[in-house]
């Protein structure tokens, strides 16, 4: 089958109202942001959104938000969006706040087929109010939920024509666990390149999981938070 896609918009154009989407990235280190830009274009509305945090106010993930396009959004950090927070204090957007590592496994078990699994962060707090607790070796575990989505969005700095991928230091962050959850993967790659270009010891994520890939157009790279040292005269 043929995965590569011209560009983000004919990658998305199927994405609809009311859809379950998990994003990669880490603050804005590793968005697929071509593919968000291209929802954004879309105005596809009432979606959830599953990633480690919903970016900027205007950059990554925060572009959606800003828009209105957010329902719901399960994440582990929100510190860095003032439009996040007011949303949620209003009652304007649902959150389903999660430990970073909970989010992390729950979607890698969900690529997995793996249905739920147990863990110890969140035990004893408001997070646990409901779900089914077990005790390991005299210490007691909850029993999370795995994560599964829709569509999956990552982003890869090398990837070939069968979706292989090969991610970038830091970039790496939460994009091979989302790569696996979804039931239709899109990777937005810096460089995509020919089948046999890629070392297979070198390859991150497996094109299986991948079904259709698409080359951005990058022009610059976004930094969350910018610090520097005072200039030495």
């Amino acid at each position: 089958m043929n995965k590569v896609f011209d560009n983000a918009d004919a990658a998305v154009a199927d994405i609809h109202d009311g859809a379950v989407i998990a994003v990669g990235g880490f603050g804005l280190s590793g968005n697929p942001e071509n593919l968000i830009r291209a929802l954004h274009r879309k105005g596809v509305k009432n979606l959830t959104i599953i990633s480690n945090n919903c970016g900027i106010d205007d950059e990554g993930l925060g572009i959606l938000l800003a828009a209105g396009q957010v329902k719901k959004m399960i994440a582990s950090y929100v510190g860095e969006n003032k439009i996040f927070e007011q949303q949620f204090i209003s009652g304007e957007l649902e959150v389903d706040l999660t430990p970073q590592g909970t989010l992390a496994e729950a979607m890698r078990a969900g690529g997995a087929g793996i249905p739920a699994f147990y863990t110890p962060a969140g035990v004893g707090t408001p997070r646990a109010e409901g779900k089914e607790t077990k005790v390991f070796d005299g210490k007691e575990y909850l029993l999370e939920r795995a994560i599964t989505a829709d569509f999956s969005l990552v982003w890869a700095h090398t990837g070939d024509k069968q979706g292989n991928l090969v991610y970038r230091a830091t970039a790496r962050n939460f994009n091979p666990m989302v790569a696996t959850c979804g039931r239709v993967t899109i990777a937005e790659v810096e460089n995509l390149v020919e089948v046999g270009e890629i070392e297979p010891d070198a390859v991150h994520t497996p094109g299986i999981y991948v079904q259709r890939i698409v080359k951005g157009e990058f022009f610059k790279k976004p930094i969350e938070r910018l610090t520097t040292r005072p200039r030495e005269e």
